[in-house]
């Protein structure tokens, strides 16, 4: 019997971890060929980070060792493959996965171990290579792959789907992996396969010819079934463009519905909302709103700068149709959220602020993710000649995995950046950093967004200008603002230095969490003092803009600005009296008048464990919006008291 090992690395995420998916549809689709079954035995996939010296050991006398090779497990897997190589010369090990680089020149003389890579679909590219290994070894018609000796034309694509085993309904996922006390699996979930899309940041439409290909709905409903069967949370959707088949998407989101609302799982289902979200996606959305499956729905734009949309080939919707449809999710209790990167080719620091101004000022989004411009080895963005006439300056980056556990092992794992293109400076790009941190710490998470909102509507503050002198502020004075201002400026210079961008903080729990998140968790931690601190924030920007609030008004706007705020409190209900119609005034837009009103919601998180709170309100609960609540969800009591209207002293 041929002995067949795989690998697929993955990160455990609070006891969770994938199914090596990957390797399981390739290993289903091999099973299901009876010479390649009768001849080989194949034994559990190597999938946790902290076994890879076990896993060695146990390819002491594997025949082909498949290894699954993405970005964040490319170190430990070149690790294992090179010390297998040594343990077992005779082994054929098999590269596959985005990680595998097409333009491979130089690839075999730094990775000598490795003996074949497979470059596209893998399904009918391994079984190809398994008949070969079986007949004569002899791999030079095996279209596909490349070795020392040669590289060969491409695969076709898969166009029956039929014919690819589903490794849930074989139980096949509970053969490859051993089960360990305290781990939940992930399943990752095809629904279709492609993305005709060319967006040069992402491999995904190279990476599978565009064209978009789905499986049965009926394969699709009996592997719902399979989840519910087995237990599974957390079905990671890992469609380009979930919503895309409006029909038929709408039919599996009833299915997980009825699935999740009968059976009580999956809780979680993470599905890549299509790229041109619309109305049409409410429907779906509202389906797993009601089974508790929704987190939010993206409706990304990638960058407002139009010249960077030319260059990264990604076309948005119009404008003013982003801005009413954002309006139109809120309108229909939809969370969104939209997803913009910093240090495209374009960009440049001014352009970067505009388009933060116009989706916070503009829109009725409800959070604004910044991610980093990865360059991946088969992106568009990593071809030599794009980034030649862009200028493209990227350095090689320790990976940060958000959430990740900080017990993961010692292989570091890296990704390529940017740091710098022909419209920015890497001082540039760290300016940016701080942008991107006040508008998702401040802006997206709430600790200042109706502050900054009540200076654009009463003064015509422009929420960019707002945070300039919040930045200038933080350089003056001593504050817990200040205190966070100096953690991102070192979190950065640190980032950009290639030193990681993992940011632990023991009093928050045994992850890695995204500084943002950070921050509003170190903010939070106080009221009283968060108050203090606006205050003394609010008295620095009137004296230099030379605003004259009443400081009856600045009590009781930043009181509420707070009060909108999750903190941990054991309190079912929260209330406070105010001062003035603050939901009037930022719902509905009305004048603001000294008129009593008392608000209260229902606690959006209550848990006494200061770590499981922190998860819960702003890891989990981050897409959820459990960690602010809008002004349109309070509820309100208004008291009999005289109403007057406001005097404001000119600016």
């Amino acid at each position: 019997m041929i002995q067949v090992n795989s690998s697929q690395f993955n990160y455990q995420y609070f006891g969770q971890i994938h199914f090596p998916f990957s390797i399981a549809l390739l290993v289903a689709y091999l099973k299901s060929q009876k010479n390649i079954n009768q001849s080989c035995k194949f034994h559990k996939t190597f999938v946790f980070r902290d076994k890879v010296d076990d896993y060695i050991k146990q390819c002491k006398n594997t025949d082909v060792l498949l290894c699954s090779c993405y970005v964040w497990n490319w170190e430990i897997t070149t690790h294992l493959a090179k010390e297998v190589k040594k343990l077992n010369p005779n082994c054929t090990i098999i590269f596959g996965g985005p990680q595998v680089p097409r333009q491979s020149e130089g690839f075999f003389e730094k990775y000598p171990f490795v003996d074949i890579i497979v470059h596209g679909e893998g399904e009918y590219i391994i079984k190809n290579i398994f008949n070969a290994y079986l007949k004569d070894r002899d791999y030079s018609n095996v279209k596909g792959i490349e070795t020392k000796l040669f590289k060969n034309q491409p695969e076709s694509r898969i166009n029956d789907f039929e014919e690819l085993p589903s490794p849930y309904l074989t139980n096949l996922v509970w053969d490859l992996v051993e089960k360990r006390k305290g781990v939940q699996w992930i399943a990752s979930w095809e629904t279709n396969r492609g993305c005709p899309y060319a967006c040069t940041f992402c491999d995904w439409g190279s990476a599978t010819n565009t064209k978009l290909r789905t499986w049965s709905e009926e394969r699709l409903f009996k592997e719902i079934e399979w989840f519910v069967d087995n237990k599974i949370n957390y079905i990671d959707c890992c469609d380009a463009n979930f919503g895309i088949l409006q029909e038929r998407d709408m039919r599996i989101a009833e299915k997980l519905k009825e699935a999740a609302m009968e059976k009580n799982f999956p809780e979680v289902v993470r599905p890549n909302w299509a790229k041109f979200s619309s109305e049409k996606i409410i429907p779906i959305a509202k389906k797993f709103q009601e089974a508790g499956l929704l987190r939010a729905v993206t409706l990304s734009v990638q960058s407002m700068d139009e010249g960077t949309l030319d260059i990264i080939k990604r076309e948005n919707m119009k404008f003013n149709e982003f801005s009413e449809l954002t309006a139109t999710f809120r309108k229909n209790g939809i969370p969104t959220y939209t997803e913009i990167i910093i240090g495209l080719p374009g960009e440049s620091l001014e352009s970067f602020k505009n388009g933060l101004e116009t989706l916070v000022s503009d829109t009725k989004v409800g959070s604004i993710e910044i991610y980093d411009c990865k360059v991946l080895p088969n992106a568009p963005m990593n071809d030599p000649m794009y980034i030649k006439r862009y200028k493209i300056k990227t350095i090689r980056s320790p990976i940060f995995l958000a959430h990740s556990q900080i017990d993961h092992g010692t292989i570091q794992e890296y990704e390529y950046i940017t740091v710098g293109a022909f419209s920015f400076t890497l001082d540039d790009l760290k300016e940016m950093n701080l942008y991107r941190w006040m508008v998702q710490t401040l802006h997206s998470l709430g600790i200042l967004e109706y502050i900054s909102t009540y200076y654009k509507k009463i003064h015509g503050l422009s929420v960019m200008k707002f945070f300039e002198t919040f930045l200038e502020f933080c350089r003056i004075h001593e504050s817990i603002f200040s205190l966070e201002y100096e953690k991102i400026v070192n979190h950065v210079d640190n980032g950009y230095a290639g030193k990681g961008w993992d940011h632990y903080d023991p009093n928050l729990g045994d992850i890695f969490w995204p500084i943002e998140e950070a921050s509003w968790l170190r903010l939070i931690d106080g009221k009283k003092k968060l108050v203090e601190e606006i205050l003394s924030f609010l008295a620095f920007l009137e004296e230099k803009h030379g605003y004259r609030t009443p400081i009856n008004i600045l009590d009781d706007l930043t009181k509420f600005q707070v009060f909108l705020l999750t903190v941990r409190t054991e309190d079912k209900i929260k209330s406070e009296d105010f001062e003035f119609n603050w939901k009037n005034f930022f719902v509905d837009g009305r004048e603001l008048k000294h008129a009593k009103r008392k608000y209260s919601y229902r606690n959006l998180v209550i848990e006494n464990d200061p770590f499981e709170w922190n998860y819960k309100t702003i890891w989990f609960g981050r897409f959820k919006k459990k960690y602010k609540m809008h002004p349109e969800n309070i509820q309100e009591e208004k008291s009999e008291v005289k109403v007057d209207m406001i005097p404001f002293a000119a600016d």
